[in-house]
Parts: structure tokens; sequence; C-alpha cells
């Protein structure tokens, strides 16, 4: 990306309020399969249908290492979006 811009809606205040309302948000309880274990990926797939939303999964659920904290049988939260 040298010298080149980068389009991201990271900073966009759309992005800002959602983040911010992660706490309130409705979720349901899910628990991670076997096969699933550390694989943020695969958990998003699962529940959201898209792998592009393990930043969701690691981010409601305070997950800073998935190889150490995605488990299978753990029970995570699965943010209504």
């Amino acid at each position: 990306h040298k010298n080149k811009e980068v389009a991201t809606c990271l900073n966009s205040s759309r992005f800002k309020q959602f983040v911010a309302n992660l706490e309130s948000a409705p979720f349901e309880v899910g628990v991670i399969p076997a096969g699933y274990e550390h694989r943020a990926d695969k958990i998003a797939e699962l529940f959201y249908g898209s792998p592009f939303l393990d930043w969701l999964i690691c981010w409601a659920n305070n997950v800073y290492d998935p190889i150490q904290q995605l488990n299978a049988g753990d029970r995570i939260k699965i943010v209504s979006i």
C-alpha cells in the first residue's frame, strides 16, 4: 500500500456508532462446535454466513488471541446485526 490511499469504513460515523452500541446490542449465545475451535473466520461463517465478520466474533467476546480463547464447547456471544 506504499503511497496508495486505502479506502476504509473504520473511521466512519456509522461504524463508530455500531461499535459503541455493541455492549447493548441484542445477542444470542452460541456454542463453538468441534472443528471450529481457534477459527474466528469459520465461526463467523457458521453464525453470520460470512467469514469476513470474524472481527465481530472477536470484538463481541473480548477475544485477543483466537488460538487461546476460542475453544470447542465455549459459549460465545453472537451479536444480532
